[in-house]
């Protein structure tokens, strides 16, 4: 049943993208509208400085925010871990 129902989910999400993709007109993209002023377009570098470099350091601030603010003293270990270490 399983497989049945992940053929189906599949089917929706494939459906539904194509949906999307042929519903939304590009061409519009091309008509200006009253008192647009697009700016300057954004180099390589600095495209993927602004959608990669910038969450990455976000996100490894924010992590390294976390583990040295954390207060807690007891940390939990599986209890196969102690058995695997002695051995």
């Amino acid at each position: 049943m399983d497989k049945k129902n992940a053929l189906r989910a599949g089917a929706l999400a494939a459906g539904t993208t194509l949906m999307m993709l042929l519903m939304s007109s590009p061409a519009l993209a091309l008509t200006r509208d009253d008192g647009d002023d697009p700016g300057n377009g954004l180099s390589v570098v600095q495209t993927l400085g602004l959608y990669v470099l910038t969450p990455l350091v976000l996100f490894a601030v924010i992590a390294g925010l976390v583990m040295v603010l954390d207060k807690s003293k007891i940390r939990v270990t599986k209890p196969g871990a102690k058995a695997k270490a002695k051995a």
